[in-house]
């Protein structure tokens, strides 16, 4: 029964935020939205691009991790950006489907915090154990360690829809709106996956905080080299505030909760802030995260910089990782 009650509260709360997304400024806000979505996608490519494009990019695990981060982060945006087109249309998807959604945009969305940490663990060996750095961050290890991330990451939600396969007698057939509440057939599920969200975003924090501490120590320790180590100093920082850029997409849900509890008796104020929630809270953290970090490293911009430009530029950069 009370799943039935919050299916129908969910019904609703579509059903009247689909008949004002269906007007004019409703189809404008639809469009901006899709197209800042495609030309953020459009700029993380190119920047995929320009580090794969090197064979020493390729082998280098600190790019291998940027180049994971992009291609992750492409990924949510364009999955997230399909559902909320998806809910503004109030369209319905079958429950099977949904599910390979829901799957695919809640592993890329834990992906990026244990990537982070991966990047800050890689700084961490570069600067306090270099001369075992050649031997312990390898490429084989670097993609083994990528894929241990998203087996990570996809379990708990992995488990969910798989439960919801063997409960459900009709998860191949019934048409849903698609929101994860809607995969969830349990009230302890949706405590079990806060419960994984705040676990990973708690180790990831402390994890960087220690290689932050630890690369600042030898900073200041070391008679030389002291460049290269203030630099990724500066680099584990960069990863804090990529982790808090991803700390306000965990926020979304609840903030979209708090929304339309204060208010309720006004659907038409809800779905502008509904609508800014998602532009400035699930769009722009996931673009700006890799942007900055990639404009900031001096071998990768210069290579972004043309092939943005089109090769516009009389000399191409040469690439010189250090």
């Amino acid at each position: 029964m009370a799943d039935t009650n919050k299916s129908t509260v969910n019904d609703l709360i579509y059903n009247q935020v689909a008949k004002l997304n269906s007007n004019e400024a409703g189809v404008s806000k639809s469009m901006v939205a899709t197209l800042l979505i495609m030309f953020c996608t459009y700029v993380n490519c190119i920047m995929f691009y320009a580090v794969m494009c090197k064979r020493i990019f390729k082998e280098t695990p600190r790019y291998i991790l940027f180049a994971h981060m992009l291609l992750n982060d492409s990924v949510h945006l364009l999955l997230t950006s399909l559902l909320y087109l998806m809910a503004q249309a109030l369209l319905k998807l079958a429950k099977a489907a949904c599910s390979f959604i829901i799957f695919l945009t809640t592993t890329t969305f834990r992906n990026a915090p244990l990537n982070l940490a991966l990047m800050s663990l890689e700084r961490y060996v570069a600067i306090c154990f270099p001369l075992r750095h050649i031997e312990i961050a390898t490429q084989k290890r670097t993609y083994l360690a990528i894929g241990l991330i998203w087996c990570l990451s996809s379990i708990n939600i992995l488990v969910d829809v798989l439960f919801a396969a063997v409960r459900d007698p009709n998860f191949f057939n019934i048409q849903i709106n698609c929101i994860r509440e809607q995969i969830l057939m349990q009230p302890w599920q949706l405590d079990v996956y806060n419960g994984f969200n705040v676990c990973y975003f708690v180790s990831v924090t402390v994890m960087i905080m220690f290689t932050y501490i630890s690369i600042l120590i030898t900073a200041r320790s070391v008679s030389s080299n002291k460049d290269s180590a203030k630099k990724s100093h500066r680099t584990v920082l960069l990863h804090f505030i990529q982790l808090g850029l991803c700390l306000t997409s965990f926020l979304y849900g609840t903030i979209e909760r708090a929304l339309y509890v204060m208010t309720v008796s006004n659907v038409v104020l809800y779905t502008h802030l509904r609508y800014l929630n998602f532009l400035f809270v699930l769009v722009l953290p996931r673009f700006l995260s890799p942007l900055i970090y990639g404009l900031r490293d001096d071998t990768v911009r210069p290579l972004f910089i043309y092939y943005f430009c089109y090769g516009a530029r009389k000399f191409k950069p040469k690439v010189n990782v250090p």
